[in-house]
């Protein structure tokens, strides 16, 4: 779709489809299809979709997961949409905008004859109540309440042009536009309440599909919207979706899934676990493959927490995790170790894999100058204190345990002793909320660099407990201040250098998504923030 590779798994062997590689870096996958020539896309059909868990809310404006942004993502148009080989901003249900100097306010121009399922406009003043609608819910909008912090009200100057106000400047505000989080609700879905909205009851969109049933732990079914003709520039076709239907089917067991796939009894699966990918290797299925922007698995640190409150000891800690032995002994090819605090996917991203090279002997060195000795069992001790630190996960990620398992081993070899607890995700959410821990591990998906303030600033999230007033805060500042790149660019790169040298966060490696498609299955694409759209998706046969 947009010139990405595709790794084609044909009956003869493994065969590497190669397109052009996004702009910022990443080798992804915009969708695939069977073996051999399968002719034009054909309309009609219903897709048979195995998702790995069940969306506890299917509104995309509330939701925080993969599996229910998946599905959200083809209920709901957005404002704009970004180009995943490039990063850019493009025009959807808004053919052109303007922002003040200061990113303060955003002015939408509407494009005509848009309409929501339930046969209303897409008109300005729609806009206004969904993005009020939206604010009103609070951090019941997962994602949206942060995009939204800053957000004052929105003016309707006319029909089809609407402004939206900010207290603060929200330069991340235009990429913001283009995600599901904040796609457009009808009027009448802010007559249902929030709750009601998460099961389906009122979920009233403008996208290419319409909300049929939800069915909890089993299956989501959405079906084609009829006279849908106002898709995003950047999809291949335009009119209405090829698919007739998709079902969503909640199946957790991965062995589970992916069986299921190789028998034929789904026609694609989300999240093709490292140890299943081998599974795929022939008979015409495809791997679709991107890796997500925002921030990678890390390591982030509390630096006002027992050892962590040293900056030789965190530089060490960073020196001594090998990120190319994890990808290659825990996970597969399409894992990529990290090469910076943003992902290779995310616009504005830094190389910084020299600083991030392992080097052991400097960790060791950089312990000896601050006068950790190693003892009797390799971890090292400096005044009767041993040099460890506990770090806290959940298992978002399958392979987050044995990642870490492998991470603690090699700490252990400089003398480092990390210690791994496991607790579920909202235990872990609770305890990052609080503040509550030495090393925190997570990733966070956005395609904008704005990412990077919402978790280091001390005026947002704050992860590493920084002090006020600190370099790294005026250079998020910075970027947050304006859309202009050329302005924004040196500042998201000063933050990214900024994070590793001061080893406010420790990188590890780039969580992919692997999808699994079946021979008839074909163009199922990946959005930038490397979601599913399945306006182009078909089925051969």
């Amino acid at each position: 779709m947009f010139g990405n590779p595709v790794r084609l798994l044909s009956a003869t062997g493994l065969v590497l489809v190669l397109g052009l590689a996004a702009a910022c870096g990443t080798t992804n996958a915009a969708g695939g299809g069977g073996g051999g020539d399968a002719g034009p896309p054909k309309p009609g059909g219903t897709l048979r979709l195995g998702i790995s868990s069940n969306p506890d809310c299917l509104d995309p404006q509330q939701v925080g997961t993969n599996a229910a942004l998946n599905v959200g993502r083809q209920l709901v148009d957005s404002l704009t949409d970004q180009d995943p080989a490039n990063g850019k901003i493009t025009p959807w249900l808004a053919e052109k905008w303007e922002v003040n100097a200061d990113s303060t306010s955003f002015t939408f121009t509407l494009r005509k004859g848009a309409t929501f399922s339930d046969g209303t406009p897409v008109d300005a003043a729609a806009v206004k109540g969904s993005f009020d609608g939206i604010k009103a819910i609070g951090p019941k909008a997962q994602l949206g309440n942060g995009y939204l912090a800053a957000y004052k009200g929105a003016t309707v100057v006319d029909p089809s042009t609407v402004r939206l106000d900010f207290s603060a400047p929200s330069a991340q505000f235009l990429q913001a536009s283009s995600t599901m989080s904040l796609g457009v609700l009808a009027p009448s879905a802010y007559r249902k309440s929030p709750e009601q909205r998460c099961q389906g009851d009122g979920l009233v969109g403008s996208g290419p599909f319409v909300f049929e049933s939800f069915k909890s732990n089993q299956q989501i079914v959405i079906t084609k919207r009829k006279g849908y003709a106002w898709g995003s520039p950047l999809w291949k076709h335009t009119g209405e979706a090829y698919l007739d239907k998709v079902e969503f089917r909640v199946v957790p067991e991965p062995g589970v899934r992916t069986g299921s796939l190789a028998s034929g009894q789904l026609d694609a699966i989300t999240d093709v676990q490292p140890v299943d990918e081998p599974q795929f290797a022939g008979n015409g299925f495809t791997e679709p493959v991107r890796a997500n922007p925002g921030i990678v698995f890390n390591l982030h640190a509390n630096t006002t927490r027992g050892v962590l409150t040293d900056l030789k000891v965190r530089q060490a800690v960073l020196k001594g995790v090998n990120r190319q032995e994890v990808t290659d002994t825990v996970l597969t090819k399409n894992y990529k170790p990290a090469s910076s605090i943003l992902g290779s996917a995310t616009p504005l991203h830094l190389d910084l894999s020299k600083e991030l090279a392992y080097d052991p002997d400097g960790a060791k060195k950089l312990l000896d100058e601050q006068g950790w000795a190693p003892g009797p069992d390799g971890i090292r001790v400096k005044d009767g204190t041993r040099l460890s630190a506990k770090i806290v996960f959940s298992l978002v990620f399958n392979q987050n345990q044995s990642v870490l398992e492998l991470v603690q081993q090699q700490l252990r070899k400089i003398g480092f002793d990390l210690q791994i607890e496991q607790r579920t995700t909202a235990e872990t959410q609770q305890l990052t909320l609080a503040g509550d821990y030495d090393f925190i591990w997570y990733n966070t998906t956005r395609a904008d660099a704005d990412i990077l303030r919402q978790l280091f600033s001390t005026k947002a999230g704050n992860r590493s407990k920084l002090t006020a007033g600190n370099p790294l805060d005026a250079t998020l500042d910075k970027q947050a201040a304006t859309v202009d790149e050329a302005t924004r660019k040196p500042a998201v790169e000063e933050a990214q250098r900024v994070i590793v040298e001061q080893a406010y966060a420790v990188p590890v490696f780039e969580l992919t998504q692997v999808w699994g498609l079946g021979p008839k299955t074909h163009d199922v694409a990946f959005e930038a923030s490397s979601r599913m759209r399945l306006f182009d998706a078909w089925l051969a046969g």
